[in-house]
């Protein structure tokens, strides 16, 4: 992991881990310990991780990508809890100048979306702001994707 990264590590902390050789199956796993050193050339801290549930597909030396959840937000007392935000796959994103858009479908075309991301929860991505509920937003489409386009939804 970045070492910048270093100080939201926490013991015990929850984390999604996926096989490169199952990339959709995220295993729960969680934080087992934080090694005190750190590589200078590469500015790395290792961070060792233990699966929740052991699998017999689990293989010695299989790379493996985690992803480091956040603290569940605790709802305050007379406080209504916050809505979760919507989630989406990373391959629905496009980079625009620095800016993250989607392309959603209406009526029959498509219409580029600038968001605001959130965190990253295994293969998807929060998104904090530039979506609505119902919005269908197109995902594994190819990079040619423009606004305005005629498309046609496969089922």
């Amino acid at each position: 992991m970045n070492e910048s990264y270093i100080a939201r590590v926490k013991d015990r902390q929850h984390v999604t881990a996926i096989l490169d050789a199952y990339p959709d199956w995220e295993i729960p796993s969680h934080v087992r310990t934080i090694i005190p050193t750190a590589d200078r050339q590469k500015a790395t801290v290792k961070v060792r991780i233990s699966f929740d549930k052991l699998d017999p597909r689990i293989l010695p030396d299989m790379g493996i990508k985690v992803t480091f959840l956040g603290e569940e937000r605790k709802e305050e007392p007379g406080k209504k809890a916050a809505a979760a935000l919507p989630l989406i796959p990373q391959s629905a994103l496009h980079d625009d100048s620095g800016r993250k858009v989607v392309f959603l479908v209406r009526d029959d075309r498509l219409e580029r979306r600038a968001i605001t991301l959130g965190g990253s929860r295994g293969s998807e991505t929060e998104v904090a702001a530039g979506l609505a509920v119902g919005d269908v937003v197109v995902v594994n489409g190819p990079a040619e994707l423009r606004d305005g386009q005629k498309v046609a939804i496969k089922r």
